[in-house]
């Protein structure tokens, strides 16, 4: 299977899991998918008022730089312990 392939099948897999995983469970992984997907971020850091924007930004904001396929190859990794953690 291709890195594509694989990642694609990890995105649905991982969105049927048992249980909710922790919040910095899901912050990391969303900052893995949105980094993976849509490469750097460019946009400012949300207004301290707005709480899930900033948090959405503090996710994705450190993999800056980073190249898509290793963090596909990261978001893959760390899906897949939370669906061995939490089943699916």
């Amino acid at each position: 299977m291709s890195l594509q392939a694989d990642f694609d099948m990890v995105t649905e897999d991982v969105r049927k899991l048992k249980t909710r995983p922790d919040d910095e469970e899901l912050k990391e992984l969303y900052g893995l998918y949105k980094q993976a997907v849509i490469g750097n971020i460019n946009i400012e850091c949300s207004e301290m008022l707005e709480l899930k924007g900033k948090a959405k930004w503090e996710a994705q904001n450190p993999q800056k730089g980073l190249s898509e396929e290793d963090m596909m190859s990261a978001f893959i990794s760390k899906a897949e312990e939370l669906i061995e953690k939490y089943g699916i």
